[in-house]
């Protein structure tokens, strides 16, 4: 294996690489009942690619269907698709848009990106770490921590909900036929 650096400056890398929905998972926690469960779902649909210079800049999008949402109960996952939290009828995606990762130590970093949900727009600074696997392909997986309210997210009847939610993926990309 080769340390990150190398390669993000591997020119024979440079290129396009896919975001394979097979082998990638996006997903979300958040506190319930004053704290004393978790609320966890998943996003099923999603896209993206990256592109690596060869040079050490990086650059992607990934793009979330919010309807896809699944927490594996039916009710609350409608409740969540409403306007009081995501609103899918106007604001169907969730984008992240990387604009630049700055290795850290061993193969972590933090990737520089905006995320847009709800038509609300924040720079995200995500630790995440970058692995070559063994196929060739390239696997970033990080987590953080989203404010609801900042993104339009903050419906809390009588409390009951954590202000923030992890955000996790773990994303595979494969190159694109060139």
């Amino acid at each position: 294996m080769t340390t990150l650096e190398t390669l993000l400056a591997d020119p024979d890398l440079a290129g396009v690489w896919n975001i394979d929905p097979g082998r990638s998972t996006i997903a979300f926690k958040v506190s319930n009942a004053w704290g004393l469960l978790n609320v966890k779902g998943r996003f099923t649909e999603f896209s993206g690619d990256g592109q690596l210079t060869g040079k050490g800049a990086v650059f992607g999008r990934l793009d979330i269907r919010a309807a896809s949402l699944d927490t594996g109960i039916g009710r609350r996952d409608k409740h969540l698709r409403s306007d009081d939290f995501f609103d899918v009828e106007r604001f169907p995606d969730i984008s992240v848009v990387a604009t630049a990762v700055h290795p850290t130590t061993g193969k972590r970093a933090d990737l520089q990106a905006s995320l847009t949900i709800k038509g609300v727009t924040a720079p995200l600074v995500l630790p995440v770490t970058i692995t070559e696997l063994d196929d060739g392909s390239i696997q970033v997986s990080g987590e953080t921590q989203v404010d609801r309210a900042r993104f339009d997210l903050g419906w809390n009847r009588f409390g009951m909900i954590g202000a923030t939610a992890t955000a996790a993926a773990q994303a595979v990309l494969v190159r694109a036929a060139r």
